[in-house]
């Protein structure tokens, strides 16, 4: 039986409600029981990767270094949208917490419809 590939789409920032740090638990979670599985970063989501967030001076957990585990998981196929990344000043940052593509909105569509499953957080 093959697995399903499961995508997982990152849509709010981080630390506002739990929906940043819920998502990368489901991606750990799943990354037990699939190799398939692709992160993309959208909208506000771009936010989750962004180095040097201080979330204990709000009293939040920080949870994304854990982002940069990933990959010890085989977690490997992270993108962001460049649309994203351009309507939020951050089209000019490189070192993210992950190594991501950078793709079009329209190549991100594409590359998402690949997926049989796909969570939005």
């Amino acid at each position: 039986m093959a697995m399903k590939r499961v995508a997982f789409v990152f849509t709010q920032g981080p630390h506002g409600n739990s929906a940043g740090r819920e998502g990368l638990d489901a991606v750990l979670a799943t990354s037990a029981l699939s190799e398939n599985i692709g992160v993309f970063f959208i909208s506000d989501g771009v936010l989750q990767l962004l180095r040097g967030q201080e979330p204990d001076k709000i009293l939040a957990r920080n949870y994304i270094a854990t982002f940069g585990v990933l990959p010890l998981y085989d977690v490997e196929n992270f993108y962001i949208c460049e649309a994203s990344l351009q309507q939020r000043g951050l089209s000019e940052v490189t070192d993210w917490i992950l190594d991501v593509e950078v793709l079009s909105p329209v190549n991100l569509r594409s590359q998402l419809a690949n997926y049989d499953v796909v969570l939005t957080f």
